[in-house]
């Protein structure tokens, strides 16, 4: 690089959680001073902490926050920085965010405006690409969708994230998914328009990532594959592309077409252009995202550039070298995997989920947004600490592990592994999910087309890492130390302080505890004898050690070790049960449950806090199973809601606008054969 000639001093990011932290952490090595902005709900969150200065946005929605141009722009001016960061989403491809940046005397930190508004809209960029020879998917008119075109593709223009896209896979149902895009996208990024192509089912998902300077240097830094993915959002990124590492020439022929889309609209900055590539080496250009990815470290990791750095140098007007920099030393041919965690449950239609994060380590970290100084390693860019609120107004992505190593086999394996002994508390995650993946016999041998989750099993893949037998050892191992906890209790009581938990001066029954959990509920009974301990269903298994936070028994010859928390809340005792058989999460289930509590059969309840946006039924209505009754819009995304049986709506306590509290009743259906008698 040469010398900045327009020196970058202070730089406030327009975003929030693990971007606007990643890009602290290189302003913080560089001597840059940092601001947030933060909207009410983030108060405290991490991001802001990380900042030097903080300014708040009052609001929650994203409309009334990330999204407004111009009280971001004050924020900069007041707080001193001269220049904006726009992470990626919210107003991250937003040329007229650009343009008031710039006409406010501040430093853009990206591509110029005119280059957004050309790739900015997916419509407009295919053409673009087209008239230079790159390949691409035929736009179609909704409005005359045939039966032999499905299924399509309905997707938002603006924006990215997978929101406000839809398959729509019949032709009547056309016009009611165009709405509900349009809605989508507009939500999540200010502007509904939406466009239609054909929906290829399967192929893969290949990006080149771009850098590029204001002197006509163009860098085609390198490819990712992105194929894993649930709703439109990826889940498992990794650079190289197996199917480009494998498919002679592609490689090439992909940069040269990224470079020459970069080229066509003078860009600057870093972008990444996205193609769907078939099994033969084959590439459609999908579109170019003028900002940074979300899955920018698995690039970084195997080259050692720091990406965020360089658009801050970039944006000061410096210049890049002619000649990329190799790749660091030890990572030539090497490999980088990144998950997303997200707060949601897989099995559960991908149900976002709220709550606050009890404790969130990952073992064996060698790194923290940062790059790696060694060959192999695990990195950890997070939005949360333990103590964080996980809302229902952002996406619930929580964090994204990286693991990379000299080989793609040990780099899965890697972050399979530290995966697995995570502990992770408070929130459902799809944590196991990613475990199953990253382990799958197809994805270690390369085989990642987009279809990857339905052709492997949604059910298969989301089930829990710990089966059945272990989920059933890790109760035991919650019980004793459940008992352990009480006696630790006891004892700071000045309660009979030496006597051994459970202990008694006559034979008595055994020590019995339920515990639910994803398996079902699990009755454990058990005594602490002299002999040693006595568990029904458990013959051959001894204590080697025990204590409310760890419990290790000898299970017919091998050692096994559990990392318990307890944590009481409003509705019940929880247990989490780390191990290397993976995690389980308990509830104690209660000896003598309040009735008054109970909810009715066929009560459909709110599998997440969030906003009623429309009701298709009315009390009285019969309905067949899968149904829409009525629609959620949480952290975003737009959640049907659908009768669990044929039958008919007996109650539907709620009306649209209305906001709803996770497990409240939204609506109970009586199944037909009950209505009958």
């Amino acid at each position: 690089m040469t010398t900045m000639n327009q020196p970058i001093t202070c730089v406030l990011v327009a975003n929030r959680g693990e971007i606007a932290r990643r890009v602290f952490h290189s302003c913080r090595e560089r001597g840059i001073s940092t601001v947030a902005v933060f909207s009410t709900p983030d108060a405290g969150a991490p991001f802001v902490l990380d900042a030097d200065t903080a300014v708040h946005l009052p609001g929650t929605a994203a409309s009334d926050t990330y999204l407004r141009a111009e009280v971001i722009i004050a924020a900069a001016l007041r707080a001193g920085a001269d220049a904006i960061h726009p992470g990626y989403g919210f107003l991250s491809e937003n040329a007229g965010f650009a343009r008031a940046v710039e006409a406010a005397g501040l430093t853009w930190i990206g591509p110029s405006p005119a280059a957004i508004d050309s790739m900015g809209s997916k419509i407009e960029s295919k053409l673009l690409v087209a008239a230079g020879g790159v390949p691409v998917l035929t736009e179609l008119d909704p409005a005359t969708v045939t039966e032999s075109q499905l299924p399509v593709l309905i997707k938002a223009s603006a924006g990215g994230g997978g929101r406000g896209m839809r398959i729509v896979r019949a032709v009547a149902d056309v016009p009611a998914e165009l709405e509900a895009a349009s809605t989508e996208a507009a939500s999540a990024f200010g502007d509904g328009t939406v466009f239609c192509e054909p929906y290829l089912e399967t192929g893969h998902h290949v990006e080149v990532q771009i850098m590029a300077d204001a002197h006509g240097t163009v860098w085609a830094v390198g490819e990712r594959e992105c194929s894993i993915q649930r709703r439109h959002q990826k889940v498992v990124e990794e650079a190289p592309s197996p199917l480009v590492e494998r498919t002679p020439g592609m490689r090439e022929k992909l940069f040269a077409a990224a470079v020459a889309a970069a080229r066509a609209v003078d860009y600057v900055g870093a972008g990444t252009v996205e193609f769907l590539a078939d099994e033969a080496g084959r590439f459609y250009f999908l579109e170019m995202n003028t900002r940074l990815q979300v899955e920018h470290p698995v690039t970084e990791c195997t080259t050692g550039l720091d990406l965020v750095a360089l658009q801050l140098e970039v944006a000061a007007g410096g210049k890049l070298p002619e000649r990329q920099p190799s790749p660091r030393a030890g990572m030539v041919g090497g490999a980088a995997i990144e998950v997303r965690l997200y707060a949601e449950d897989p099995a559960a239609g991908w149900a976002p989920q709220t709550g606050t994060i009890q404790r969130f380590e990952v073992d064996g970290l060698a790194a923290d947004f940062a790059l790696p100084a060694r060959e192999r390693g695990l990195r950890l860019d997070s939005s949360v600490e333990a103590g964080s609120t996980v809302s229902i107004h952002y996406d619930p992505m929580l964090a994204k592990l990286i693991a990379w190593a000299p080989t793609r086999t040990e780099a899965a394996r890697t972050l399979a592994k530290a995966l697995a002994t995570a502990r992770i508390h408070g929130v459902r995650t799809n944590r196991d999910l990613l475990v199953h993946i990253l382990r799958h016999k197809a994805f270690l041998a390369g085989d990642t087309d987009t279809a990857f989750l339905s052709t492997h099993g949604l059910e298969t893949l989301a089930a829990p890492v710990a089966g059945p037998a272990e989920e059933k050892l890790a109760a035991l191992a919650a019980a004793l130390a459940g008992a352990a906890l009480r006696r630790d209790q006891a004892r700071s009581n000045g309660v009979l302080g030496g006597l051994p938990s459970g202990w008694r001066n006559l034979p008595s029954m055994q020590h019995t505890t339920t515990f639910a959990g994803p398996a079902g509920e699990h009755p454990i009974r058990y005594a602490l004898t002299r002999r040693g301990l006595k568990a029904e269903g458990f013959g051959g298994t001894g204590v080697v050690h025990l204590s409310a936070e760890q419990v290790s028994l000898d299970v017919d010859g091998l050692v096994r070790t559990w990392h318990l928390a307890h944590y009481a809340t409003n509705a019940a005792t929880v247990i989490e049960v780390d191990g290397d058989g993976g995690s389980v999460t308990f509830t104690e289930v209660e000896r003598f449950p309040d009735l008054s509590l109970a909810v009715a059969e066929g009560s459909l309840t709110a599998p997440m806090p969030g906003a009623v946006v429309s009701v298709h039924v009315q009390a009285g209505d019969a309905v067949t199973a899968g149904q829409p009754l009525l629609v959620l819009e949480a952290m975003k995304m737009l959640h049907t809601i659908g009768a669990p049986v044929d039958g008919v709506v007996a109650e539907l306590p709620v009306t649209v606008g209305q906001n709803v509290d996770v497990g409240m009743v939204l609506a109970v259906v009586n199944a037909a054969d009950s209505a009958v008698k």
